[in-house]
């Protein structure tokens, strides 16, 4: 049985017991050093409790199904804020935040989300010519050119 694919489907049965619809499962991750990492996140954002009760019901599921046979370290937390957007949920939670992009072809984009579809995405880029001032450009990204897209955090 493939771990990572069992532990996916406790987590998503945890969360449509504990009745958090916008709660989502962003990743799983079975680690060399035996750590399980399980990120997930919610529309609204997810607290400490939702983390806690998901990672004893998970936890309690694996001993009792004596799923992984070595020593392991169970973690469950949210995404961090430097962890990639990976989903269209996280994309849908983050517009009006400025993006980091990293295309395929190795150049690098930001700017402000203002929406998405199913194969692309709205940004509105600040593009400053020489000896002009910036201006507010509309860009559609392919989503399959983007290799990497992270939350820009700015303290302004």
């Amino acid at each position: 049985m493939n771990i990572e694919k069992r532990v996916a489907e406790l987590v998503n049965e945890k969360i449509a017991e504990i009745e958090r619809p916008d709660l989502f499962l962003v990743s799983v991750s079975l680690q060399s050093n035996g750590k399980l990492i399980i990120l997930v996140d919610g529309d609204q954002g997810i607290g400490i409790g939702e983390c806690a009760q998901i990672s004893r019901y998970v936890g309690f599921k694996l001993e009792e199904e004596d799923v992984i046979k070595t020593a392991y370290n169970l973690e469950v937390s949210s995404p961090g804020i430097d962890t990639p957007l990976t989903q269209a949920r996280q994309y849908t939670k983050n517009i009006g935040r400025t993006l980091a992009i990293k295309m395929a072809d190795g150049t690098k984009r930001e700017g402000k989300l203002n929406g998405l579809t199913e194969d692309e995405l709205q940004v509105e880029e600040q593009i400053k010519q020489k000896g002009k001032k910036a201006e507010a450009i509309e860009s559609i990204i392919p989503l399959h050119q983007i290799t990497e897209t992270k939350v820009v955090i700015s303290f302004k």
